[in-house]
């Protein structure tokens, strides 16, 4: 996830980006690479975490890396109202979410990612690939909504898979309503 963010960033130029992270946890993916870059003060970026301990986790960490563009904030992700006024985003991190929600919800999820991205966004996301293995699909529903697949690692000695892929259709204006409900 981190090379992915880090690469991500070496290939976006633009003196000011933002990113969101659903479900972000204690936003290690996202927080640990901005504290590592000289550039990690141009991203603007919104993690959103249920867990009001992760929350204070996450802050805690972003304060002390003094990354000022950051803010975490107590709210459900699948609520699409969260994401008001940080959308559209240039990087949208689904990091343990597809693997925590139901089929439906992950396809769902998937449809719903044109309201939150920009134009030429990425998408980063994981999913185990316990059986059953959800991932092929999960990567044609990603094709069928308007994304190209940059990247996916499946390391042959673990089960979980990282996605990368590069908005390519027409963004859409953020609706209202759930998009994803956490099972685990």
């Amino acid at each position: 996830m981190q090379h992915h963010i880090n690469r991500w960033l070496d290939e976006r130029p633009e003196p000011s980006l933002t990113v969101v992270s659903a479900c972000a946890g204690q936003g290690h993916d996202i927080l640990e690479v901005l504290a590592s870059r000289t550039d990690g003060g141009r991203v603007r970026a919104l993690l959103i975490e249920y867990d009001v301990r992760n929350v204070i986790e996450a802050r805690a960490r972003a304060a002390a890396a003094g990354l000022t563009g950051v803010t975490v904030c107590c709210a459900d992700a699948g609520d699409l109202s969260s994401y008001r006024g940080a959308v559209p985003a240039d990087l949208v991190l689904l990091t343990g979410v597809l693997g925590n929600i139901s089929d439906d919800d992950v396809r769902a999820t998937i449809a719903a990612l044109p309201q939150l991205c920009a134009p030429a966004a990425t998408v980063i996301w994981t999913r185990t690939r316990r059986r059953p293995d959800l991932t092929s699909t999960i990567r044609r529903w990603f094709a069928r909504t308007g994304f190209t697949e940059e990247a996916f690692d499946a390391p042959d000695d673990v089960l979980f898979s990282v996605g990368v892929h590069r908005f390519t259709a027409r963004p859409r204006p953020l609706g209202d309503g759930n998009i994803f409900r956490f099972l685990r």
